[in-house]
């Protein structure tokens, strides 16, 4: 299925509010990008129950029932979990996880909103989701019989709203939350195609509970197993240094006042990393691409971090770099802003682009 327009949590919901309602939708998306809350906030927002049913764990006597005598002949009574008087969301989790004689069996429930002689109560919602084959999940062809059925959409992360969400619901560790406010493009992270963990919301929220659990003491050597254990590895180390910058008191803005100093200790690298990408992010972040909006504040903050980089380029010339390079997305800092590190900083523009 290809993704041909991504929807953010508050477009998908609106989607569900008016088309839910009149016909069954199938929400696709990574794993632990919040298909499954975004449906129990969507059955909870129009007052109906919410049944689940996972299909990857589902036999077809689960969805058809078993037969029994009933006078001169057998009938099929549906299972007890999906037999309801009132009106309630049927969610199908993992339907394309679900072997194809389950699939099979969905049909009638999905078009008709019935199993065998049972009919699901007037204004029952039935909402699909599943993975994508490329996020490396156990999925299976889905039919185009049942493709048919279904309006399709495709989720994807948005960190400001989730940051919105984590503000508004509260629980989420101040470490968690801090840390994607510098690094949001951290939040979620493409499956990897071998056996490794990635950086998901529902990872984030997890390393957040175990925080929480463990307490702020958290011991180095645990807090390295906990985040590389969630996390993807990019990622793992880069929240590892933002901890010990935070219990080392090394801040970014600090330094880039010339309060404090780039932590320069060999075992300091990766906090040094950390606060040179959280530097990249600034800059990105309030320095204008078009260099006809520059105004006296960009130009202030264009010295300083000229300055800056100065510095940093005397303790790794790599590092340095790596906040002038572009990134993995193909993104780089503006052009205007580069012109003049090219023309301060010759040594360190001239390893940007490769030459000696």
């Amino acid at each position: 299925m290809n993704p041909a327009i991504q929807l953010s949590p508050s477009e998908a919901f609106d989607f569900l509010l008016n088309v839910a309602v009149v016909r069954p939708v199938f929400m696709w998306g990574a794993p632990g990008i919040g298909k499954s809350a975004l449906v129990r906030r969507f059955a909870d927002t129009v007052g109906l129950e919410c049944v689940s049913l996972l299909g990857s764990q589902l036999a077809p006597e689960d969805l058809l029932g078993v037969p029994k005598i009933d006078g001169e002949c057998s009938r099929f009574f549906p299972p007890a979990n999906i037999v309801r008087a009132q009106a309630f969301v049927l969610f199908l989790d993992e339907l394309n996880a679900s072997s194809h004689e389950i699939q099979k069996a969905f049909y009638s429930l999905i078009l008709d909103r019935r199993v065998g002689e049972y009919h699901l109560p007037e204004g029952t919602i039935v909402i699909g989701a599943g993975n994508r084959a490329k996020d490396a999940a156990i999925v299976k062809p889905m039919p185009s019989a049942l493709i048919n059925r279904l309006a399709h959409i495709h989720l994807r992360a948005d960190h400001r709203q989730w940051l919105d969400w984590a503000m508004a619901e509260g629980g989420i560790h101040g470490w968690v939350l801090e840390y994607l406010r510098l690094r949001p493009d951290h939040l979620w992270s493409e499956p990897p195609k071998h056996e490794e963990p990635f950086s998901t919301p529902r990872s984030w929220h997890m390393l957040s509970d175990a925080l929480h659990s463990f307490g702020d003491g958290i011991a180095d050597t645990l807090l390295e197993a906990l985040a590389f254990g969630l996390l993807s590895p990019a990622h793992a180390g880069q929240f590892k240094g933002f901890v010990k910058q935070i219990r080392q008191k090394h801040t970014l803005h600090a330094i880039l006042k010339g309060e404090a100093q780039w932590p320069a200790a060999p075992g300091d690298r990766d906090v040094l990393y950390f606060l040179a990408q959280s530097f990249r992010g600034l800059l990105r972040k309030e320095l204008p691409e078009d260099e006809a909006s520059v105004r006296g504040e960009h130009k202030q903050l264009a010295v300083k971090a000229k300055d800056r980089l100065r510095e940093l380029a005397r303790i790794s010339v790599e590092i340095a770099q790596s906040v002038l390079a572009e990134d993995d997305e193909g993104q780089r800092l503006p052009a205007w802003f580069l012109v003049e590190v090219a023309r301060d900083l010759p040594r360190l523009a001239a390893r940007d682009k490769g030459q000696p």
